[in-house]
């Protein structure tokens, strides 16, 4: 492979060349200095390329791309997502869970409703969620109810009413596909995540 030879302020050869060696992992500093590996006197020991970095704060503007996984305070992003954290009530164990994965961009509101027939959404969900994808699902407590949706109004409140005209007690679970960008292309041709035919930058991808 061809690379452009850049002269630096002292005459000297600046290209940018790929790393080989063998990976330090010693947290010292990030160093790129391997030139051609053909002229590399073969008396000489195998150079070392970095592998591993410690930074105290390190901010990235644009994009950040991994290719097996990003590891940061205990979670783990990966192709499934959990979180691994120490147990909260027994001591030596830990706790992993994974993350839900659906084909939308989803967000959720729930609750107990008692004595009242009205959810009253969130009033984000007005700018953020898209009112035609609203789902409702309602578990009644103690007493058969005969749940049933009334309506939905502006995608910000739901109505409920009982068949049986018995007091409502239940808990609700609503969900919605949020519609601040573009829906979620689930199956598609291709070798990698670079082969995605939608905006690739608002989601987490590991290929």
């Amino acid at each position: 492979m061809s690379m452009e030879i850049v002269p630096g302020p002292d005459g000297k050869d600046c290209g940018d060349y790929d790393n080989w060696g063998q990976g330090s992992v010693r947290y010292t500093w990030i160093y790129k200095g391997n030139k051609n590996p053909d002229t590399y006197p073969k008396e000489a020991c195998t150079p070392w390329y970095h592998f591993n970095a410690m930074i105290g704060n390190l901010q990235a503007t644009q994009t950040v791309t991994a290719a097996t996984q990003v590891t940061a305070a205990g979670i783990t992003l990966t192709t499934r997502k959990p979180f691994d954290i120490p147990h909260p009530n027994k001591k030596g164990w830990r706790l992993r869970h994974v993350c839900l994965e659906g084909p939308e961009s989803g967000v959720y509101h729930r609750g107990r409703l008692t004595k009242k027939n009205v959810i009253d959404l969130p009033e984000y969900w007005r700018g953020l969620v898209d009112p035609e994808s609203i789902t409702v699902t309602l578990t009644q407590i103690r007493t058969s109810q005969d749940l049933i949706i009334e309506e939905i109004e502006w995608g910000s409140q739901i109505k409920i009413k009982s068949g049986n005209g018995t007091d409502i007690d239940c808990y609700y679970l609503v969900h919605g596909e949020r519609k601040d960008g573009e829906k979620l292309i689930v199956e598609y041709e291709g070798q990698s995540s670079d082969d995605y035919p939608g905006d690739n930058s608002i989601y987490s991808i590991n290929k």
